[in-house]
Order: C-alpha cells, then structure tokens, then sequence
C-alpha cells in the first residue's frame, strides 16, 4: 500500500490543489457533483422499490422517451451544481436549451455539461448506467448569454469525469493532469481512491461495437472489424474479443481498466445527424478522459477534442481507446 491509497475524495483533491494548482472552488464543484452521483446512486439502486424505473410520458429534445431516473438525476444534477457561485450555465441532455444561472458571465465563470443518466434504457434490466460531466471555464466575459455561446471546443475542457452505477459506484475524474478513480464506500457518503494513475495501454485485443448495424457501416469501418474478426491467421495476426454492453460509461470504464477500443461510427443511417453519441456532453468528456489516460480518441478522421460544436445537441462519431487501433481506424478513412 502506499501512502495514496484509500484517500477520501475531498483529500485526493486538496493533493490536486497542492500539487497542480486546482482551483478550490473546481474542488468544491465536484464535490458538488460527487454529493449528486450519490444521490442517483441511491434513487437507482431504491428505483424497484420507490416505481421510478419505468418510463414518463414525455420526451427529451433528442426525441427519446424519459425514464422517470433521467429527470430524477437531472434534478440531482441541477440542483448541486447551482451550489456554486461561478457556475455560469447548465447543458443537459435532457433539456433544450442552456440554463444561465448569471446575468452575466466573467471570465473564469464555469459552463457545464452533463448527461445525467447515460444508458437508461438499461435500467430495467440491471444492467450499469452512468452520468457523465465537463466543465469548461470562461476565458473572457460574454457578452450575450446565448445557446451559440456554449459551443466550444473540448479541447477547452478543464475537467471531466463520470460516475458508474454498477455493483459499486464509482467516480472518475480528471483535471488535466491523469485520470484516477473512486469508489463509494457504502453507508459512509465517502468516495475513496481505489484506482489511482489509471491508463490505457497502447495495444489491445478487444473491441466494443454495435454489430447489429453492420449493413450501415462505412467501408473503412467494416474493414476494421472484419480484420479483427480474422483472428491469428488474419492481416492483424492475434484474435480479437468483442464487447457491447449498450452503455457508453460501462464501456470506457472497461477500457480504463483493462484496455480496449470503443466505436459508434457515423453510418450510413446515422450520417444524416452526424453519428449517434452526442458531442458536448457524451464524446467531449469521454475523449479528454481518454487521452489523459494515454488513449486517443477521434471522430474517425481526426481529434475529437478538436471539433468545433455547431449545436448544444450536436451528434457525432467516435472511436476511442488504445492508441494503436485508433490510429489503424483513422489510417483507414483517410
């Protein structure tokens, strides 16, 4: 054991501050959204009991029938981030539009982003669903509280993370500056350091797609995954497993951990919306996460952190993972 090892959250992140120069207010925003994931954590795990695992009658702006959690773990998330003061605006999934908290927006002032609950229509089936965040921070003031003035890049990203409801909760966070993960140490309201320094090897042998829509892939996706379908006798020389769970959080968690590649390409039935995830709150967080953990993560031709947002609920491809397969499905678009 080290002198890190089971470090509440609120420690590790005063280590951030010490050492990185984290600002304390991020600290207590996360905080914040910590106190939120654990919130949902238990409406989720008490939803069989309390009749909040069905669906509402309403839809969300993506035109997706709600689940009774989705608008629980909005609300979750809604009402801790507004907790703190430099909070500037709100970017859910599940609304149409920006919530400006300000009159106005300082420099330095925090916009966030969040899917409350990614996955949901696994929750019936308990099966692991998730949240995601980010949060970019103002450089300049603005000077018109606009949906347009949100769009930005995730390469301005300042933090990112996500919570995983599985048979433990878990959080993971970065700053900038590595990726670590936490686990909820359950009836104490804490988070511990439970997977410090976590990476993502550069080679694998494992993949995530939705095999399901192989008649829409694009070519160079079909002739990646049939080269990795090949096995030892095949171009890539090794056998490859396949992995789908059907939610976003589970899968990067898995590559987190053990390695792996995660694609929900642009087809040719998705194309004309740009890809299926969403890219300010699912593939931007994601992505800057990734490649703090020494992945990369792309749209399939180029950096996905790169990519200038033309809408709140703009959708795109992705492929992220370990570095090696992601340049090899890159290579094969250009």
């Amino acid at each position: 054991m080290t002198k890190d090892d089971h470090l509440t959250f609120r420690q590790f992140m005063l280590k951030e501050y010490r050492e990185h120069g984290v600002s304390k207010d991020l600290i207590f925003l996360l905080e914040d959204i910590a106190t939120a994931c654990r919130t949902i954590s238990h409406k989720i795990r008490s939803g069989a009991f309390a009749g909040t695992l069905g669906a509402t009658d309403d839809t969300n702006v993506q035109g997706e029938t709600q689940k009774e959690l989705d608008v629980i773990a909005n609300d979750q998330f809604m009402l801790h981030c507004a907790n703190c003061s430099r909070v500037a605006a709100l970017v859910s999934e599940e609304l149409d539009n920006v919530i400006w908290l300000k009159d106005k927006a300082e420099a330095g002032d925090y916009i966030i982003y969040f899917d409350p609950l990614d996955g949901s229509s696994n929750l019936e089936l308990n099966i692991s669903v998730g949240s995601i965040f980010s949060i970019v921070e103002l450089k300049e003031p603005l000077t018109e509280l606009t949906d347009e003035a949100v769009l930005i890049p995730g390469s301005e990203q300042i933090c990112a993370g996500y919570s995983l409801y599985g048979p433990s909760t878990s959080l993971v966070v970065t700053t900038g500056h590595g990726v670590n993960g936490f686990t909820h140490l359950a009836g104490s309201g804490e988070f511990l350091l439970t997977f410090p320094n976590m990476t993502v090897p550069a080679a694998t042998n494992e993949f995530a797609i939705n095999a399901s829509r192989q008649k829409f892939w694009e070519p160079p996706v079909t002739r990646y995954i049939d080269e990795c379908l090949a096995g030892p006798d095949g171009p890539r020389g090794k056998k490859f497993n396949m992995r789908w769970v059907a939610s976003m959080v589970a899968e990067v968690h898995r590559i987190l951990t053990r390695g792996g590649v995660f694609m929900y390409p642009r087809d040719s039935e998705n194309a004309s919306m740009g890809g299926r995830l969403r890219l300010l709150y699912e593939t931007n967080p994601m992505a800057f996460i990734i490649e703090q953990a020494g992945g990369k993560a792309s749209t399939g031709e180029g950096r996905m952190l790169d990519v200038q947002p033309t809408d709140l609920h703009q959708r795109i491809g992705v492929v992220l993972g370990s570095s090696e397969e992601v340049d090899l499905v890159e290579s094969y678009h250009s």
